[in-house]
């Protein structure tokens, strides 16, 4: 029996739509030296797998049951590199112009051109395995970063012609403003696999001004398309960093655009000890959203991303939609009214007055209703002391107007 097998590129491609349904044991005719897509089967479960391999047992057919996680997998389990040149000679089927008549001569020509094939066939394997895997890498990370699938085409064109590197463009009309992304992408100096930099994102605001900023990827991970429209609209996005030695810590990030580099504008960085905290700063208006925890929590995660987030402020009995975004440099957050018009400092104390005159009386009709309770408890107890045997055990009421300590 043959220890190696060649995979034909259909087995492949079921393989990964495969584990793409959760089905990731493969059950492949181990009998054969070619596997081709009608040589496999792929189940949810080891115990399916199993019970189809043995019930297919046959003078002809011996199924083998491997798990895969991976197109990797496959090429690792079944180790189809192993097939020696004699058992490629001795085999007629595996050697369509092999000639049992032939001479030394030709039949170490066949075998070399068999071999070369053979080693060209795996190569080209390999590179569509990881072809595969890295178009299905930086489609996940596009998808991740806000730039949704409409892309995957032009990526998958891209990686198939082999340049040194390339770019995407990505165009959308958020909030009436245009937004545009340059992408840039560059294959490995040690691999062919591509990797996502970096990219340049431009907008266009009301007044016709463009600004423009590039965003550096980590690992791809970074700020998010979404996350740099706010921040070229002049918002705050609070992230998780990485110190350049590897330490993490959280801050609120901003542009500055008064100040610019080469790269771009600068960033001004607001660690956790500068001070500001959101929930405070939120908490000082009536939001209707924070009597539900899960809308609480959405309006919170929306605020860290920059976004400007729709609210519900409660005022005089009544409910008012207005809108609020995060301003950590001020410790505050900004507020807009229903037409998306910025209230003004000044005004901003009547959207607060309720909230705080609110807690005052709360305190003030707790505070009453305790000396009410201790007067009503009081009474009974002088009473008592004041029938008992006759005579009063209070002590007596000073007439005198000195100030201080008296004894009676």
């Amino acid at each position: 029996m043959n220890n190696g097998h060649p995979i034909s590129d259909e087995v492949l491609e079921l393989a990964e739509m495969a584990i793409q349904k959760g089905q990731h044991w493969m059950a492949y005719n181990q009998s054969l030296y070619f596997i081709d897509k009608d040589d496999v089967c792929f189940f949810k479960s080891q115990t399916e797998a199993n019970e189809f391999a043995i019930s297919n047992v046959s003078d002809r057919d011996s199924y083998h049951v491997i798990q895969i996680n991976s197109l990797r997998d496959i090429l690792e389990r079944i180790p189809y590199e192993n097939i020696s040149s004699s058992e490629m000679t001795m085999n007629p089927d595996a050697n369509g112009l092999y000639n049992k008549d032939g001479n030394a001569f030709t039949d170490a020509l066949i075998n070399h051109f068999e071999h070369q094939q053979l080693s060209l066939f795996n190569s080209q394997i390999k590179l569509n395995v990881m072809n595969n895997e890295n178009f299905q890498y930086l489609s996940d990370n596009l998808k991740y970063m806000g730039f949704g699938d409409n892309l995957k085409s032009e990526l998958e064109k891209n990686l198939n012609e082999g340049k040194s590197d390339f770019q995407l463009h990505y165009k959308a009309e958020i909030n009436k403003k245009p937004f545009e992304v340059t992408m840039n992408f560059r294959k490995s100096d040690t691999s062919d696999m591509y990797f996502f930099n970096n990219y340049h994102a431009t907008l266009e605001k009301s007044n016709g001004e463009r600004t423009g900023q590039t965003f550096y990827l980590n690992k791809g991970k970074g700020i998010t398309g979404k996350e740099a429209y706010n921040l070229l609209d002049g918002r705050a996005v609070h992230k998780d960093m990485v110190t350049k030695d590897g330490q993490p810590y959280k801050a609120w990030l901003q542009l500055d655009f008064e100040n610019k580099t080469d790269k771009g504008f600068e960033v001004k960085q607001f660690h956790e000890n500068y001070g500001y905290d959101l929930r405070g700063a939120v908490e000082k208006f009536a939001v209707a959203e924070f009597k539900e925890p899960e809308k609480e929590k959405a309006l919170m995660a929306s605020l860290q991303k920059g976004n400007v987030q729709s609210v519900t402020i409660e005022k005089d009995g009544e409910s008012h939609k207005m809108f609020m975004e995060a301003n950590p440099q001020y410790k505050n957050v900004t507020l807009y009214d229903s037409n998306m018009k910025m209230v003004a400092k000044e005004s901003i104390g009547q959207y607060q007055a309720g909230v705080e005159k609110g807690v005052k009386n709360i305190k003030e009709e707790l505070g009453d209703d305790k000396k009410k309770d201790l007067k009503e408890k009081q009474k009974p107890d002088e009473k008592k002391l004041e029938n008992r045997n006759g005579k009063s055990l209070l002590p007596k009421k000073r007439t005198g107007k000195s100030k201080g300590l008296g004894v009676s």
